[in-house]
């Protein structure tokens, strides 16, 4: 596997680069202090790139990028990222969206609590103006009022649990989910825009594009209760700031909690002068926990694009997004790395690929299949290999692709299967997605297994006999190998099959030796 270099164009925490630096095969470009225009210099042979909001993915820069494979957005805004211009570069642009999660959710919890109680003019008035007046900082119990929840994903749910916990009832929009997801939780769902302008606090969570953009503005804001308490820690512009600025001045909006605007830095904006606003600048993901997980993720995601395992969150895919549901988007990473592992795990000449679905999955089998073939073919194949080009690469190398539709037999709600074959041997994975993303490994060649694709993995078929896990378990402490995970599955014809998770590289000394044991059938060494 040849070197890839990762470059990263903006601050992360220090964990990332740890994570970076410590994979033999990443060679890793430290541009963080580098002027923009010094970092255009340098960027043309960069398999990857990690970047913040400080660097603008534009023309300018995706030119310079000649090479590049993939961008890592480590956050989750991607205002500053042409997906478009991506797109046409066969470049694929992805981002971190959990990763602060909890810190978005936290901090909206504080602006709820804020509007509530006006906490921060209280603490001013004392702190600041040294003035004791209880009577001017009467507020409201958020108990037995109604919340408003705009956008019901990753951090809107959070937010509704955690403020249904304060005794208030929760009225959840959403139209891109299904209605369960909010009854099931025991709050009400609704496809009427109007019963979340009615409700007593409104809190907004969703993304900023064409449909969001002033989603909240004078109309609707005219049609809210007197004394309405809105909260926005999402993105800028989700309430047109103009209405907003009106509402509040008028006292139409008794108190609003702001994480963002439009244009930041917003030093000098009309809403910083209003009395019943609380502000912050942008603090949705200032934590030293949130900055630690997203450059933990952003460094992982970025090691698997640049060596061609999955791209995961990639925002440009080969289906439109609002015809995905969320439940696939697991399952098209989980493919793409199931088609790396069998790469690795049958090392010759692709003859042909195969995908077998069991379930609803099977509805999306020609985008899964692709994901399957960019998996395989990013192993061995000198060409760049993406979601674009992957069926036309596998014609060109005379690999036949194609899937097909089971019937349910497995016991699993799905189920995919990919068959590889080569002019050596074949080799089938199957996998499957538990609740909403834990991707597993279930099957290996008929064996069974339950094991999560990612790490560094030693896969050893064997005669089923007394003694091979102490004498594959001896040589890897020899040689000082940490066992992070034994996962055994037992077949049929006296055969066995271990899948060895460790904690470091595995050089060739070490397959070898486990080679030369009597009992071994196969073993081969995979990273995902």
């Amino acid at each position: 596997m040849r070197t890839k270099k990762i470059i990263v164009c903006d601050a992360i925490h220090e964990k990332g680069f740890e994570i970076l630096r410590a994979e033999k095969d990443i060679d890793v470009v430290d541009a963080v202090k580098l002027p923009k225009d010094e970092l255009l210099k340098i960027i043309g042979d960069c398999d990857v790139a990690i970047t913040r909001s400080s660097t603008d993915v534009d023309e300018k820069f995706l030119n310079a990028a000649s090479n590049l494979k993939a961008i890592v957005r480590a956050g989750v805004g991607v205002d500053n990222v042409d997906q478009e211009g991506c797109s046409r570069r066969g470049i694929i642009a992805m981002n971190v969206p959990t990763a602060n999660t909890i810190a978005a959710v936290e901090l909206t919890m504080a602006h709820l609590l804020g509007c509530a109680r006006s906490f921060p003019n209280a603490n001013n008035h004392l702190k600041i103006d040294r003035i004791w007046n209880r009577e001017k900082w009467y507020g409201v119990e958020l108990a037995e009022k109604r919340l408003g929840v705009i956008g019901f994903g990753n951090i809107g749910s959070r937010v509704a649990i955690r403020a249904k916990s304060f005794g208030m009832e929760i009225v959840a929009y959403d139209p891109y989910i299904p209605a369960s997801k909010v009854t099931d939780l025991g709050m009400s769902y609704t496809t009427n825009f109007d019963d979340i302008l009615a409700c007593d606090f409104i809190t907004i969570h969703t993304p900023k594009n064409k449909e969001t953009l002033n989603m909240i503005s004078h109309d609707e804001i005219a049609k809210m209760k007197d004394g309405v308490r809105l909260i926005n820690c999402a993105r800028g512009g989700l309430y047109n700031e103009e209405a907003l600025h009106a509402g509040l001045k008028s006292g139409k909006i008794a108190f609003a909690g702001i994480d963002v605007f439009s244009k930041e830095p917003a030093t000098n904006h009309p809403l910083l002068d209003l009395e019943n606003i609380c502000v912050t600048p942008h603090l949705g993901a200032n934590t030293l926990e949130s900055q630690e997980k997203i450059a933990i993720q952003a460094a992982e995601n970025a090691i698997s694009a640049a060596r061609g395992i999955s791209y995961p969150n990639a925002l440009n895919l080969p289906i439109k997004a609002e015809d995905m549901p969320a439940s696939l988007k697991p399952y098209l990473e989980l493919v793409q790395k199931m088609g790396f592992l069998a790469a690795q795990l049958n090392r010759s000449a692709i003859k042909s690929i195969r995908l077998e679905l069991e379930g609803d999955i099977a509805e999306f089998g020609k985008s899964l299949l692709t994901f399957g073939v960019v998996g395989a073919l990013s192993e061995t194949n000198e060409t760049t290999v993406n979601y674009v080009n992957a069926e036309f690469v596998a014609k060109e190398k005379g690999i036949e692709s194609k899937f097909e539709v089971l019937g349910s037999t497995s016991g699993y709600k799905n189920k995919v299967t990919l068959v590889l074959v080569t002019d050596k041997d074949a080799i089938s994975i199957s996998g499957t997605v538990f609740g909403e993303d834990e991707q597993r490994i279930v099957g290996i060649n008929g064996f069974k297994f339950d094991f999560k694709p990612k790490g560094k993995m030693i896969i050893f078929k064997n005669n089923d006999v007394p003694g091979v896990i102490a004498k594959i378990t001896s040589i890897l402490a020899q040689e000082g190998i940490n066992i992070a995970d034994f996962r055994l599955g037992r077949g049929a014809h006296q055969f066995a099959m271990a899948v060895i998770l460790v904690d470091t590289d595995i050089d060739k000394k070490i397959i070898t030796e486990l080679n030369k044991l009597e009992t071994c059938v196969w073993v081969e060494y995979a990273v995902l």
